[in-house]
């Protein structure tokens, strides 16, 4: 039997987190090190492949009754996503020490 996978895409947004991201660790890591964090937000998001509903409800939308967004950390960093139907969208891709309460309510909820 063949499991279902769901099709993962990340919103202009979060492609936008990423290439934000890569830009500052390039500047003061190594390409080496730039590369292997990439590697590793990629490893993470093809996970939820097959297993997107594995991440946890953030406690920031978690606290307003909000439970249709889940993350998954990649310390210090945040992967948040939603499911809908067979697709999985990664809506944000941010450093956690960042004020997320107001990230989150500006990128997922002022919409």
């Amino acid at each position: 039997m063949t499991e279902a996978r769901f099709d993962v895409r990340l919103t202009e947004g979060a492609e936008q987190d990423l290439e934000a991201i890569y830009a500052r660790m390039i500047e003061n890591r190594s390409t080496e090190e730039t590369d292997t964090l990439l590697d590793k937000f990629l490893d993470t998001i093809g996970t939820l492949e097959r297993f997107p509903w594995r991440g946890s409800i953030p406690k920031e939308l978690d606290a307003l009754g909000i439970a249709e967004y889940r993350q998954i950390l990649l310390i210090p960093y945040r992967l948040i996503y939603r499911v809908i139907g067979a697709t999985v969208f990664i809506m944000v891709i941010a450093d956690g020490r960042r004020d997320m309460q107001a990230l989150l309510e500006f990128r997922l909820l002022s919409k």
